[in-house]
C-alpha cells in the first residue's frame, strides 16, 4: 500500500463518454480547480509525444483513463484503429505517468473473459477474450501492468448513463416507434450506472492510499438483457411495449459476447470500502435524471 499525493492534479482521458460525463460533477465537487478533462479533440492519445508532454507540463499526478474503442462489432473489421486506442494509447499514457510520476487508474472490461465460468469472475481468473475488442482490452492490460506495475485497471460490464451511446437508450428510443421488441435472454450479466462506477473512482482518489492492481466494479445483482429491458420499460412507465426473450442465436452480430458476466466484486469493497448499489435502483436513478 502506497499513499497518495496530497497536492493531486488529476487528468480525465476519454472524458466526452458516458463514464467521463458521470465524473465530472463528481470530481469538481470533490478536486476543485484540480481536474483536466480531455477527448480527442484535446489529446490524441495515440500520440506519445503529445501525450507525454500534457502530461508533464501539467504537472499530472493521477490519471483516469475512459478512453477507448467500443465499437464491438466494428472492430472485428476496424482491427487496427482499435488496438490504436485500446493498447498502443494505453502504452503512450503508462510512459506519459512515467516520465512524470503519475497514477493511472485505468478502465477495462468483462470481454477480457469468454463467459463460460458459472460464478462471477474473480480477478485471479483466466482471460480468454472472444472478440477483437476483447484481445485489444486484454493487451491494453498486460502493456500497462508491464509498463506501470502501481497502475489499478477496474473491469466492468453494461454499463450505460443518461449520456452517450448505451442499451438504456436504445431501448428507450425504441421504445417511441415499436410495440414490441426482441432483446436476448441468455446472456447474463449486471447492468451498471456509470455514476456508481465514477463514485467508486472518486473513493479510490479519495482514499489517501493506493493499492495497485486488478479490481472488478459492477452494481449488485444479475440480470438478462431481456431482463434489463423489462425493467427499463416497467420504471419509465412504457407500459404499451411488448418484450419478447429471444437467444442469442437469434440474434447474430459480428462479434461474439460472453453469455456470463458476472464479476466479483469482493476485493474492491475489502480495499477501497465501497458501496454498492443494486442495479434496479441505480437505473431508477438514472431514469429519474433522464426525466
Amino acid at each position: 500500500m502506497q499513499f497518495i499525493r496530497l497536492n493531486m492534479k488529476i487528468l480525465v482521458t476519454g472524458a466526452n463518454g458516458q463514464l467521463g460525463y458521470e465524473l465530472r460533477p463528481l470530481l469538481d465537487a470533490r478536486f476543485t480547480g484540480s481536474v483536466l478533462y480531455t477527448d480527442i479533440e484535446e489529446l490524441d492519445l495515440t500520440d506519445a509525444k503529445a501525450v507525454e508532454a500534457y502530461v508533464v507540463n501539467n504537472d499530472i499526478t493521477h490519471i483516469v483513463n475512459c478512453a477507448a474503442y467500443t465499437a464491438v462489432d466494428r472492430a472485428e473489421e476496424e482491427k487496427m484503429e482499435c488496438t490504436r486506442i485500446n493498447c498502443d494509447a494505453v502504452k503512450n499514457i503508462a510512459m506519459a505517468a512515467d516520465a512524470n510520476g503519475a497514477r493511472i487508474i485505468h478502465i477495462s472490461t468483462d470481454y477480457v473473459f469468454d463467459g463460460t465460468n458459472h460464478r462471477p469472475y474473480r480477478e485471479s481468473d483466466k482471460v480468454n477474450p472472444i472478440s477483437q475488442y476483447g484481445t485489444t482490452k486484454r493487451k491494453g492490460e498486460t502493456a500497462l501492468l508491464a509498463l506501470s506495475p502501481e497502475a489499478i485497471i477496474i473491469r466492468t460490464a453494461w454499463l450505460y448513463s443518461s449520456h452517450g451511446h448505451n442499451f438504456l437508450k436504445t431501448m428507450l428510443a425504441k421504445a417511441d416507434t415499436a410495440s414490441e421488441i426482441k432483446v436476448v435472454a441468455d446472456q447474463i450479466g449486471t447492468p451498471t450506472y456509470a455514476r456508481d462506477l465514477a463514485a467508486a473512482i472518486v473513493r479510490i482518489l479519495q482514499s489517501h492510499q493506493w493499492v495497485p492492481g486488478i479490481y472488478h466494479f459492477t452494481d449488485e445483482g444479475a440480470a438478462s438483457w431481456y431482463d434489463f429491458a423489462k425493467a427499463i420499460f416497467r420504471i419509465a412507465g412504457k407500459k404499451n411495449v411488448k418484450v419478447i426473450p429471444i437467444p442469442t442465436e437469434d440474434y447474430p452480430t459480428a462479434a461474439p459476447r460472453p453469455s456470463y458476466s458476472l464479476l466479483d466484486k469482493s476485493r474492491i469493497k475489502a480495499t477501497y470500502g465501497v458501496e454498492i448499489p443494486h442495479w434496479e435502483e441505480s437505473l431508477a436513478d438514472c431514469i429519474a435524471v433522464m426525466k
